[in-house]
């Protein structure tokens, strides 16, 4: 069995290599085949990438995270939470998009930019 270590506290777990770029994949996380991780790119926990999404450079998809369609993810970019990313959207540079915040249509998210939506607990 193939282990990698993600930083998050967890120590080494279940992994693989993404065939398409080579970059890491928990095995609890679902990443399609027809969608792109990077070599430095981590997809982790229950974070699912679907269709031809893009997640590259030193980005992190996680939690429950859901980046689909033809969204990119990259350079050291982070989407956690419950975060949604999809259509044509990107998000980049030092950006985070989490808790529940959706990021879709042409939108981008660059920079320091923190998008969030707080749920009402």
């Amino acid at each position: 069995m193939t282990t990698y270590d993600f930083m998050d506290g967890n120590g080494p777990i279940p992994a693989h290599q993404h065939p398409n770029g080579g970059g890491w994949v928990a095995d609890t996380a679902i990443v399609d085949a027809t969608a792109y991780v990077g070599p430095n790119a981590l997809v982790f926990d229950n974070a699912r990438v679907y269709g031809e999404a893009l997640v590259a450079g030193h980005a992190w998809v996680f939690d429950n995270a859901r980046v689909y369609d033809n969204a990119w993810v990259y350079g050291e970019a982070r989407v956690y939470g419950d975060a949604l990313v999809y259509d044509n959207a990107q998000v980049y540079d030092n950006a985070l998009v989490f808790d529940d915040a959706r990021v879709y249509g042409d939108a981008r998210v660059y920079d320091n930019a923190r998008m969030f939506n707080r749920k009402d607990k």
